[in-house]
C-alpha cells in the first residue's frame, strides 16, 4: 500500500501526517514540487520480466514521459529475492548505495511496476517518506536532499528516465539524518498494520 509519513526534520518520533490517500499525498508532495502519480500498473509482469518486457508493457507511460519531458534514456532498475550469498551481497550494496542523504543534479523519476521503495525528501525542515508501490510514480525535482531504502530484501521492479548518462549520480551531503528516521522495513510494515 502506498503511504506518505511527515515529520519534523529534528522530530523524527513525532508523526506529523501519514495518508495512502492517493489525493492528499499528490496535494502534500506538490507543494514541494514533487510529482506523484498512480497509474495502474495493470497486468503483473513476473519478476523475471526482462527490460524490454516491462518498457513494453509500459510503452503508453514511457513515450507520454519521454515527449513531456525530452528524456534520452530510459531503463529498468530491480532486484528480486534469491537465496544465495551473492545476492544477499549485491542486495547490501545497492541499498547502501543511496541509503545516505544526497542529491541529483537532474530530477529523480521512478514508476514502480512491481514491488516496493521508500524514497525520503527532505525539505523545508520536514522529512517526507513516500512509500512507493506498484503503480506508483514519483518525480523528485533536482538538488532536491534525499535518500532512498528498498530494505534488506528488495523485491521491485522500476523504470527509470535520464537527460543524461551522469545524472543519477548522487552528491552526498555527509549529513546522518538518515539513521534517525523509520527505515524502509519498518515502514512497510505500518503499510501492512494500517491497510
Amino acid at each position: 500500500m502506498t503511504l506518505l509519513s511527515v515529520w519534523a526534520d529534528d522530530a523524527p518520533d513525532t508523526v506529523l501526517l501519514q495518508t495512502s490517500d492517493h489525493g492528499v499525498i499528490t496535494e502534500a508532495l506538490a507543494s514541494h514540487g514533487v510529482v506523484f502519480e498512480h497509474i495502474p500498473a495493470g497486468d503483473p509482469l513476473p519478476p523475471t520480466a526482462t527490460q524490454d518486457e516491462v518498457l513494453q508493457a509500459h510503452r503508453p507511460l514511457v513515450d507520454r514521459l519521454i515527449a513531456q519531458h525530452g528524456y534520452r534514456l530510459v531503463d529498468v532498475a530491480q532486484l528480486h529475492p534469491v537465496d544465495s550469498d551473492e545476492w544477499r551481497a549485491t542486495a547490501e550494496g545497492a541499498r547502501a548505495k543511496f541509503l545516505n542523504e544526497h542529491t541529483h543534479d537532474e530530477e529523480e523519476i521512478r514508476y514502480f511496476s512491481y514491488g516496493s521503495g521508500v524514497f525520503y525528501l527532505h525539505v523545508d525542515g520536514k522529512v517526507a517518506a513516500m512509500l512507493c508501490t506498484a503503480g506508483d510514480l514519483l518525480s523528485v525535482p533536482a538538488m532536491t536532499t534525499h535518500w532512498f531504502d528498498m530494505g534488506t530484501s528488495p523485491d521491485f521492479t522500476a523504470i527509470r528516465f535520464f537527460h543524461d548518462d551522469d545524472g543519477w549520480v548522487g552528491t552526498f551531503t555527509g549529513s546522518d539524518i538518515s539513521t534517525y528516521f523509520p527505515t524502509f522495513d519498518e515502514l512497510t510494515r505500518v503499510a501492512l498494520t494500517s491497510a
